[in-house]
């Protein structure tokens, strides 16, 4: 282990198997751990673990937002419990920790102390991207991309720096998305690629990256760019008129993206 991170206070919500593992183990580094069964999208728990993390350590210096659940579904067949679980696990519980982790930060800012602090959340391609039968997971992690920018700008001041990993590995939760992979395409779908990023995304080295979505995987670690405003023309008040207008920048407007980050064909 590189021990970039030696010394630093650390929640890993989602730490006990998959991604979350990984980043724990990586980031442990001969140091100390405590585990934590409070459920990350209940308010109340997140801020009990907030403050078992100060409490035990003597304060908190990263909280990484990893936790996470499926229930894919077309949105057709797609239930009102299997949406709202969704939502509630990764958008809930990405806020409520950050919260309160923002808060901690705040306060100490506040009372004149210095921070060196780290928000790192977990989006997805799904949601960056977009992929059939994810309408409720992409959603919370588009949700996810977007809460990451928007804390950046918010919580510079205090200094800490909000950013967000998309990751592509085969976990027990996506274990039925691999397509029969095997051999070296195993391998590269390993979780063990996303933790390095989130290392160091976690240690005092990153502190100049702020607001900003990196895509992981064992194929590929890149820069995940955002919505820019494309071709534009002047606005019109005639409906009738719109088509040719709005026909004209398609025409010369980059296509959607596929789940590769390439233009979708």
């Amino acid at each position: 282990m590189s021990g970039i991170c030696d010394g630093r206070v650390c929640i890993v919500t989602g730490a006990g198997r998959g991604i979350g593992r990984e980043h724990a183990l990586m980031l442990a580094a001969g140091g100390e751990a405590i585990a934590n069964s409070d459920d990350v999208s209940d308010f109340a728990g997140a801020e009990r673990m907030v403050l078992q993390a100060v409490d035990t350590f003597g304060g908190l210096d990263v909280l990484i937002n990893n936790a996470g659940i499926l229930r894919d579904r077309m949105l057709t067949n797609m239930t009102e419990a299997e949406w709202d679980a969704v939502i509630k696990v990764h958008l809930k519980g990405t806020f409520g920790p950050a919260h309160f982790a923002a808060a901690y930060w705040r306060e100490r800012a506040k009372a004149g102390e210095s921070n060196d602090a780290r928000i790192i959340n977990t989006t997805s391609v799904s949601g960056i991207y977009g992929n059939a039968g994810q309408t409720n997971y992409g959603a919370a992690k588009a949700g996810i991309a977007s809460f990451t920018f928007i804390a950046s700008l918010e919580l510079e001041r205090y200094g800490v720096t909000v950013n967000a990993v998309a990751p592509a590995a085969l976990t027990r939760m996506t274990e039925d998305l691999g397509g029969g992979a095997a051999g070296d395409a195993v391998d590269g779908m390993s979780p063990r690629w996303i933790a390095p990023i989130v290392c160091w995304l976690a240690s005092p080295r990153s502190a100049h990256v702020n607001g900003r979505v990196f895509e992981a995987s064992g194929q590929v670690l890149a820069v995940a760019e955002g919505w820019h405003r494309g071709p534009s023309a002047q606005p019109v008040d005639d409906p009738a008129a719109i088509g040719e207008i709005v026909d004209h920048l398609l025409a010369n407007a980059r296509p959607p993206a596929d789940m590769s980050g390439a233009d979708r064909g």
